[in-house]
Order: structure tokens, then C-alpha cells, then sequence
């Protein structure tokens, strides 16, 4: 039980919150440097994409272990040191000087991060004890999570106007310093009083078994999602997982009570946030380089221009929380998956000369009203289902279902979105009578084909460029529509499991 007066307990929020947000912005900062990182440290496509993704690699595959550690030898300890490692490894990014060094770096941040993620919803839950405080608090915890997401363009793309690419590093150290000197003032210490012998076991095929399954994911757009490596890999996960599952259920004290699962507001709450982040990360991944390449803005323009995004989840996770009250969780999770689809299918409407001003900015905020709206209530859900003393497993049951969600959904909808314009750029490059040499950059990405046009006669280059962003937008379509099919069923989950009264 919390001891903090009203007014401590939501300054601690404020400091949780400001922890979280570095873990969260730096899944998407990183994206508006690539090109930077590309010509300065000499980086190609192989090691770009594992500048991003080792970070979500580790961060992910750690999150149920750290979790579990932050129960047993105190949530507020875990934060610090998550802190801590963030900082440092921060300032390693900052000094490197190669793509290898730099991957290595950002590998060693999710490990900090995978120690904050889960410590912050787990120190909120045992801070705000009374249900309507926890579930405002979650709410605004929720909304954090959206706006974090949305502002890591905007932050990388300020910094990368005015100074290198490791500022945006740079700046994680003193804000982590801030955060530790913060909570050390004004968090609680809490832990599980209960927790019996080390569960070794658990901890080593929790983190494989994930750890090998979002590999599986990253990798399988290249290899190919049937290449014998990645079915091995994927194989490979459910085996180490169904063993992490009978070990568990064999235990006393284990890490993570499997038998949660059986638990239809917990497991329907965990698949409605796995679909919403699957569609989200999907989506940002494809918009995020149509403002850039084929509305011609600049990062820093781009990201300014996914601040309504942020906003709008802002306003609608506190929203939905209330409305959750009155409601229902069932209703209001489901409503919320219902909009996002609209967002996502108004957003394949979109074409090479839509404005902002329009379609892409209607369909943005759209899809973030309808984030707010489910993920709030969907996180309560989880959070409610699980013991206070249990929390940090349960924290990183639904921090893991984000991660594993989004990257699900950046692989999946980028397959898709590939299969649709690799095979329109082909047809009309050589439709010009091009030579062949750079047919499989075109087919890579528009980034690649603008690259060649410009290379080209200006007459030439303005038919391949169309010819390019067309590709482009017929792929946004095809992965928007993927993105809405998807929510739509996570709408369907939520409106049969979750609990249909408003007290659960």
C-alpha cells in the first residue's frame, strides 16, 4: 500500500512519466538519422536496419526477466539502475565511431530500457492503490506511451537541424540523470514479499524464447518469411516458450503465473494491445517516409507534422479512462479499435498529391484518437487481473505485448507493402528502357528510385520519379487496409472477452 499524500503520489507519476518517455522515443528517433548515419559512419541497408532494431531486439527479449527482477529486488532500485545503463550507453552511441560500434551501443540501451519499461507501470500501480486513481493514472501512463511514439521524429529531427547525429544520444544522458536524482527524492521502493528461490530456468527460456521470435520477425523481410532459417527460428521460439510454460506452471513462486492467461479479460486486453501497436507501428513506419519522400518534407517537417498525432492521444487516453468508468472496459476498448480502423482506411485513400491538410492529417488523428481510446482501458485490464505484488511481471506482460506488436506489425505491413511496389517500380523502370544496373535499387525503395531518377535525363528522371511514388502510395494503401483488418479483429477479441460491466 502506498503511503504518499494525493499531491506526492502524481508528482511521482510526473517523474515515471519523464523515465518512460526516454525508453519509448528511442524506438523511433533513430529513424529520421538514417541517412545521416548512412553517409557519416558508411552504414548500408543491413547495418541501418540493425541500428534500429537491435535496440528493440534486446529491449524486448529482456522485458519479462527485468520485470520479474524489479518484483524481487525492488521496482524503484530497477528504474535507477535502467536509468543508469540507459545513461551510459547513451554517451558509448554518442562516441562511435563505426555502424558495428554503434549496434552494439543501442543492443546494450535496451537492456536499460527493458529495465525501465516495466518498473514505471509496476512503481504506479503499488503507488495509486484506490481503482479510479490507478485507472487516471494509467491513463495518463498510456497517453505518455502514444505521444512518446509520435515525438521521437519531431526530437530527432530538431536535433538533426541543428547539431550531429549523436546528439540524438546525447540528450538521453541528462535527462536520465535528472530522472534518477528525481526518483530518489520522490519514488517509493515496493517489491513482492512473497517471491520464493531464484527461477533460473525461467528467466534464460522467457528471454530466448522472445528474444528468437522478434529475431524471427525482423529478419524474415529479408530472408523471406519461409527461408528454412527463419521457420528453424520461429520453431525454435515455440518450443523455448511452451518449455518456459511448463516450467512455470510446475513452480510455487514462478516469474510469470501462466495460468493468468486462462484469464479472458487479461489475455483479450494483452491481444487488443498487441493489434492496436501491430496497425500503429505499421502504419508510422509507412507514413513517416511517404511525408518525407513523396510529399518532399524534411524530417523536422515530417515529425512536426505527426504532433497532432501525439496530441490527440494525449487528449484521448485520460478521455477514455472516464469513459471506461461509465461504460465499460469491453465497450470502450472496442470502440477504440473500431477507430483506428477508420483512421487506417481513410488513410489508403490517400494519393501522391493529397495535401496534409486533408486526408493524411484527418486519418492521423483519427488513428491516435482511436490508440488513446483502447489502450488505456486494455492496460487497466491487464493491470487490474494481476496481483499488486505481481506487478512488475504483469507491467512487462503488457509492455511486451506492445514491443512484440509493433515489430510484428512493422515486418508484416512492410512485407506487404513491398510485394506492392517492388513489382510496379520494376514494370515501369524498365517500361523507360533503363539499363538494368539499377533496377534492384529501384526495387529496394523509393528512396533508392529517387536516388536513380536523379541521376537521370530531367525528362526521364520526372517519368521515374511518378512512376516511384505512385508504386509508393499503392503499397500505403495495401498496408493501410492490412492495418485496419487487423484492429477490426482485435475489435472482435475485445467485444467477446473483456468484461461487459464497468467494475471488473
Amino acid at each position: 500500500m502506498s503511503s504518499l499524500s494525493t499531491s506526492r503520489r502524481w508528482i511521482a507519476l510526473s517523474v515515471l512519466c519523464l523515465s518512460l518517455l526516454l525508453s519509448v522515443v528511442d524506438n523511433t528517433i533513430v529513424n529520421v538519422a538514417l541517412p545521416t548515419l548512412n553517409s557519416d559512419l558508411g552504414a548500408g541497408t543491413t547495418q541501418l536496419q540493425w541500428i534500429v532494431d537491435a535496440y528493440t531486439l534486446v529491449f524486448s527479449a529482456l522485458l519479462l526477466t527485468m520485470g520479474h527482477l524489479g518484483d524481487r529486488f525492488g521496482r524503484r532500485r530497477a528504474l535507477q539502475l535502467g536509468l543508469l545503463i540507459f545513461a551510459v550507453t547513451s554517451g558509448l552511441a554518442t562516441l562511435s565511431t563505426t555502424s558495428n560500434q554503434l549496434i552494439g551501443a543501442r543492443a546494450l540501451m535496451g537492456i536499460g530500457a527493458a529495465l525501465i519499461f516495466p518498473a514505471t507501470l509496476a512503481i504506479l500501480v503499488n503507488v495509486f492503490t484506490d481503482p479510479k486513481e490507478r485507472a487516471a493514472a494509467i491513463g495518463i501512463w498510456s497517453a505518455m506511451v502514444g505521444v512518446a511514439v509520435a515525438i521521437g521524429p519531431i526530437a530527432g529531427g530538431l536535433l538533426l537541424e541543428h547539431f550531429w547525429w549523436g546528439s540524438i544520444f546525447l540528450v538521453n544522458i541528462p535527462v536520465a540523470l535528472i530522472s534518477i536524482a528525481l526518483g530518489a527524492l520522490l519514488l517509493p521502493e515496493s517489491r513482492d514479499p512473497n517471491v520464493g528461490p531464484m527461477d533460473y530456468a525461467g528467466l534464460v527460456l522467457s528471454a530466448a524464447g522472445v528474444g528468437l521470435v522478434i529475431w524471427a520477425i525482423i529478419e524474415a523481410p529479408t530472408r523471406g518469411w519461409t527461408s528454412p532459417t527463419i521457420l528453424m527460428a520461429f520453431a525454435g521460439s515455440v518450443v523455448l516458450l511452451v518449455a518456459f510454460a511448463l516450467v512455470e506452471r510446475r513452480l510455487v513462486h514462478p516469474m510469470l503465473d501462466v495460468l493468468l492467461f486462462k484469464n479472458a479479460r487479461f489475455t483479450a486486453a494483452s491481444l487488443s494491445i498487441a493489434t492496436a501497436f501491430f496497425a500503429l507501428f505499421g502504419f508510422i513506419f509507412l507514413i513517416t517516409q511517404f511525408l518525407q519522400l513523396v510529399q518532399g518534407y524534411t524530417a523536422l517537417q515530417a515529425g512536426v507534422r505527426t504532433l497532432p498525432f501525439a496530441i490527440a492521444t494525449g487528449i484521448m487516453s485520460p478521455v477514455a479512462i472516464a469513459l471506461m468508468h461509465r461504460f465499460g472496459s469491453r465497450a470502450i476498448v472496442t470502440l477504440g479499435l473500431l477507430v483506428m480502423a477508420i483512421g487506417f482506411v481513410i488513410a489508403a485513400t490517400v494519393q501522391v498529391d493529397t495535401p496534409y491538410l486533408g486526408r493524411v492529417l484527418i486519418s492521423m488523428v483519427i488513428i491516435a484518437a482511436g490508440l488513446g481510446l483502447a489502450t488505456s482501458p486494455a492496460t487497466e485490464s491487464i493491470m487490474g487481473a494481476v496481483p499488486p505484488d505481481k506487478a512488475g511481471a504483469g507491467a512487462a506482460v503488457n509492455d511486451t505485448t506492445r514491443e512484440f506488436g509493433g515489430t510484428l506489425g512493422v515486418a508484416v505491413v512492410g512485407s506487404v507493402f513491398l510485394t506492392v511496389y517492388a513489382p510496379l517500380a520494376v514494370d515501369g523502370y524498365r517500361s523507360l528502357g533503363l539499363p538494368p544496373e539499377f533496377e534492384s535499387i529501384v526495387r529496394e525503395s523509393l528512396a533508392g528510385g529517387l536516388g536513380v531518377a536523379a541521376k537521370l535525363p530531367p525528362d526521364v528522371g520526372a517519368q521515374l520519379v511518378a512512376i516511384t511514388k505512385g508504386a509508393f502510395v499503392d503499397g500505403l494503401t495495401r498496408g493501410s487496409l492490412v492495418s485496419a483488418a487487423v484492429v477490426a479483429v482485435g475489435a472482435i477479441i475485445a467485444w467477446k472477452f473483456l468484461p461487459t460491466g464497468t467494475k471488473s
